[in-house]
């Protein structure tokens, strides 16, 4: 990334923390645990990872991220979410339990757990496209991941599965249904990386 060494955030809450911290340094990035409000700040991109969403969410507030996240992201933090992190950014949910709540960023509305319990786990290799309209092959692992039922307008569908929509882009938003740092497939985290690169070459 030319000696370009962003600061990434994974929320460390509850989930899949490690697996992205680990991808992410691979792909040459600085990762920052993010467990306080004070931790968001200086950050060049965010990563939420999967796990429980309504636990995520619930230790959200907990812990007094809730409004920050939603500050930081909303003022343009590139953020990557990936399962229970897609629910999260999710403007609605389709099947919500009992007071659940997202941060209501990603204008798409989500349906949980749409490919059945953790014993229909699989493995596939999807087509990703990227925001110039290239396409990828992506290695994705799908563990109880949720689908996205709508979109908004200014949401781009990014990739399916099963004819459902499991990837989307919304500006500085990328959300997915699956886990390719489960599976070590980089596409999605180096198009993250690509949005803070081309923020930093636009800063003054």
């Amino acid at each position: 990334m030319n000696g370009y060494r962003p600061v990434v955030g994974v929320l460390a809450l509850q989930g899949g923390v490690a697996e992205h911290a680990s991808l992410l340094e691979q792909l040459g990035a600085q990762v920052v645990l993010v467990k306080r409000p004070e931790q968001l700040e200086g950050l060049d991109a965010l990563v939420l990872p999967g796990g429980e969403s309504t636990t995520i969410d619930r230790l959200t507030r907990i812990f007094g991220l809730r409004q920050p996240l939603i500050e930081a992201i909303a003022g343009g933090l590139p953020t990557l979410g990936t399962c229970a992190g897609l629910i999260l950014l999710a403007c609605e949910i389709e099947d919500p339990a009992a007071s659940q709540q997202t941060l209501g960023l990603l204008d798409v509305r989500v349906g949980r757990n749409a490919f059945g319990a953790q014993v229909a786990s699989a493995e596939t290799t999807l087509d990703w496209q990227d925001a110039a309209g290239s396409v990828y092959p992506v290695r994705a692992a799908f563990i109880r991941a949720p689908r996205v039922v709508c979109v908004g307008e200014g949401v781009e569908v990014t990739a399916r599965y099963r004819g459902e929509i499991v990837g989307v882009r919304q500006g500085n938003l990328l959300g997915i249904s699956f886990h390719p740092e489960l599976t070590g497939d980089t596409t999605v985290h180096e198009e993250l990386l690509g949005l803070t690169s081309r923020a930093a070459a636009s800063s003054p």
